[in-house]
């Protein structure tokens, strides 16, 4: 798998590019003024501060993997420390979730998949003032995440404990501004989704895939997601895939290296 990822990466390398070349407004202002944003914003410590204190917290957590589609239910225990240093995601992706959020001032977020809430806590803030909704599957750690951040008093933040799809079926029709999605990494569910999230989405959201290339299955939901008639932009930057819907651009994809 590691060999596969290697090689997934070099292929990526060679048809990326940065921001020369792209003719796209949109997705050139994107790149310039958002991803090689490269000051160094106040919040960061926090984020920092945020990550670091999970990487040293020994809390033991019974954690539930809900795998593929919540059929595989394997339970152990797992230190927070553990679980920060294997999911927190890199710390520059907090810092690139923070950047979206401000550039594209969203409003209202939906993330799937909250984990110890280091992304979360980036989105947060970003934009005090948007309404978070973030699902989790495994109880403990959406109680735990829950509890780190209710210490934010951040009143417009909702950590649901429930599987994806079900969340996803029993939506009203609201839309939202930015989706993230860092849960389940298989093709089906990705691709399931995917389709049920067009029903809350606007002309300007984005939709942000976690690990695109982590698995053969997963570059397969990408592709597919990509080719959809619905998506406008789409934007691979390795460890993620943004989808845009706008209806003013041509249909194009870009490969941009960060």
């Amino acid at each position: 798998a590691m060999i596969r990822q290697v090689l997934s990466y070099f292929k990526f390398l060679f048809h990326s590019k940065n921001q020369h070349g792209v003719h796209s407004p949109f997705v050139y202002d994107l790149i310039t003024q958002c991803f090689y944003d490269k000051s160094n914003h106040h919040d960061y410590n926090e984020i920092n501060t945020y990550r670091k204190q999970l990487r040293s917290d020994k809390t033991i957590l019974q954690v539930t993997d809900l795998g593929s589609g919540s059929r595989v239910m394997k339970s152990s225990s797992r230190q927070v420390s553990t679980i920060a240093k294997v999911n927190g995601s890199r710390p520059f992706l907090s810092r690139l979730l923070f950047r979206l959020v401000r550039y594209f001032k969203a409003r209202k977020i939906l993330e799937l998949g909250t984990s110890l809430g280091i992304g979360t806590h980036a989105m947060l803030l970003a934009n005090p003032n948007a309404k978070i909704t973030s699902v989790e599957g495994c109880p403990n750690i959406s109680r735990f995440a829950a509890d780190k951040l209710s210490a934010s008093n951040h009143v417009n933040l909702q950590i649901l404990n429930s599987d994806f799809d079900n969340f996803l079926e029993n939506q009203t029709n609201d839309s939202y501004d930015l989706i993230f999605i860092d849960g389940n990494h298989l093709k089906e569910p990705t691709l399931r989704y995917f389709n049920l999230l067009l029903n809350q989405i606007h002309n300007n959201s984005i939709i942000i895939f976690d690990d695109i290339h982590w698995s053969a299955e997963m570059e397969e939901a990408w592709a597919i997601i990509r080719e959809h008639p619905s998506v406008k932009v789409s934007i691979d930057i390795f460890y993620w895939g943004l989808v845009f819907f706008r209806e003013e651009q041509a249909k194009e994809h870009f490969n941009i290296r960060l």
